[in-house]
Formats: structure tokens, sequence, C-alpha cells
């Protein structure tokens, strides 16, 4: 018999048995079940046992023999010679397919394409993978298609969360108000101003905003041409201006009491303002109710 070879082989069986291979385990403890499933003679150990935690990602947990026998006298099992036994986190590579269905599952978004480009290569803990909206970068432009990187996580264990990337080009088919002209702050918006538009772009959840709707109201600040006109950049115009005659109504009881006041600030339908009597020089406040016409909402007009 060639000795050498005997060597070999009897150094490799010692190597296998310092280094076992390590078994995958799911969630964040070593169970019962885990070890049953290693070792028979520890089948009858409860499932649900925790024996230890899972290692962090890379790491490993060797159960050594004279570990073994402790437990063994622990749950009432026979002694033996019980050889060593590894675990690890169980691990796994992303795929595309479940990639897109988490993505998909997060916007819920009628009619948005999602074009995947790449994703994370490295193995990640089993577990349920999650891209949130919020994780989407979005892109400079509203319209550009250029890929952009959207982060996610995997849920793993006991409500860890382990990073994860793709990269995507997110597009649906939206319309949207465009300005024909410079609009300018303060000045009503007239019809023939504003056009609406179909474009392909970046999917960003915004009130809806029709041509007919932003006819009247009053830009914040300027739009320029060729702009999108959203609604938060638009308020009514005013209905009462400083200085203005108006209508003051008051009811007392069952009476109703007219007189004329002048506005005392600017304001819109359903603003608060105040309203000075010109037979007294008091006053008191009123809520608009039209161009020129206002509500005291008390009796006291301050005469």
């Amino acid at each position: 018999m060639n000795l050498k070879l005997v060597a070999v082989g009897i150094f490799a069986c010692s190597a296998f048995a310092q280094d076992p291979v390590c078994l995958p385990v799911e969630g964040s403890q070593i169970r019962g079940s885990d070890l049953g499933r290693a070792i028979p003679a520890f089948k009858n150990i409860p499932s649900d046992s925790p024996l230890a935690p899972v290692p962090p990602l890379g790491g490993s947990r060797v159960f050594a023999a004279t570990e073994l026998q402790t437990l063994a006298s622990r749950f009432s099992i026979s002694p033996g010679s019980f050889p060593d036994v590894c675990f690890r986190m169980a691990t796994e590579v992303l795929t595309r397919d479940r990639v897109l269905e988490a993505m998909q599952a997060s916007l819920r978004t009628p009619g948005v394409r999602i074009q995947l480009f790449d994703i994370s290569n490295e193995k990640v803990p089993r577990g349920r993978i999650e891209f949130p909206a919020e994780g989407l970068v979005r892109p400079a432009l509203p319209d550009s298609k250029s890929p952009v990187l959207w982060r996610g996580s995997v849920l793993y264990g006991n409500g860890e969360r382990f990073p994860v990337w793709g990269r995507v080009a997110v597009t649906a088919t939206f319309t949207r108000v465009i300005a024909v002209t410079t609009l300018r702050p303060g000045v009503p918006i007239e019809l023939s101003q504003v056009r609406s538009e179909t474009i392909e772009g970046f999917p960003v959840q915004r009130p809806t905003l029709q041509p007919e709707q932003a006819a009247g109201m009053v830009p914040l600040h300027n739009i320029a041409a060729g702009a999108e006109v959203r609604k938060e950049d638009l308020v009514p115009p005013i209905d009462v201006h400083k200085g203005d005659r108006v209508r003051v109504e008051v009811q007392i009881g069952a009476a109703l009491v007219a007189l004329s006041g002048r506005a005392e600030a600017n304001g819109r339908i359903g603003d608060l303002i105040s309203v000075i009597n010109p037979d007294s020089s008091k006053t008191f406040q009123a809520r608009v109710e039209s161009k020129d016409k206002v509500i005291v909402e008390s009796a006291s007009l301050g005469r």
C-alpha cells in the first residue's frame, strides 16, 4: 500500500472533520428543527427551541462535539459521538423576476412601465424583497427616460434589512398642462395661454389639472412658455381688493341688515378680512362672499 496516499487520505478526513459543511438557516435563530435536520439523533428536540443566533451574513456558527453533548443532556438525548455541525445564514442571488415583481407591487400605478437594466448581484439573505416608492430616485427632467437608481431591501430574520438596488427606467403616459406664453404672477391666466399635451415620462403623483381649470387662476411665480403648469403653482384671483366698496350683510335674528363698507385688505372668497364702517369709522371682521359682498358672522359691527 502506498503510505503517501494513506497519509493524504487521513489528512483529508481530518480536515473534513474540522471544517464541516455549513447548513443554511432562515430566520434569526438556529432552532431545534435545524439541529435535527443536521443530526438525526436530535430530531426529537422541540422544533421551535432557539439554540443560538444565526451568524451575520458571511459568518458561521459551529456546534462542537462538546457543546452537542451538553445539548443532548439538556434535552434528554442518549449520549453518543456527535460530529461538529456548522450553520450559516441562508442566502440567495436576486432574480430579475422577483425584483420586478416587488417594484410593480410598490408602485401600483396603472399603465406604469418598468425597464430593469441592472440589479444587485451579490448574495443576499433569503427573505422578502421590498422596493418602496420613496427609494426611487426621480430623474432631473420628468420626460427623461434615462435609468435611475431604485434603493430597496431584503426583509429577513427578526425584522432586519439588507440593502439592495436596481437601475431602472420608469415611464408612463400622462397628460399635463403647458404654458403657451410666459405667465406672470398676479395676472389671471387666459384659456388661450395654456394647452394640454400627452407625454411619456416619469410618473409623478400630482393633482390633475385641465386647461379650463387653469384659466382664471393666478400664478404664484413666473411660468416660462413651454413649462408645465402645476396646480400647486396657482391660486384663485383676489376677489376683493383693499379699498373696494362692498355690500355688508348681517343676520340679526330673523332680520337681515345690509350696509355699505370698505375693504381694508385683499381677500378671496372664503377669506376673513377687515372692513370699515364709513358711518362710524369702526372696523369689523367679515367673510368674503363674492366680488362685491361680505358676510358678518357676528352681530358686532363696531358701531
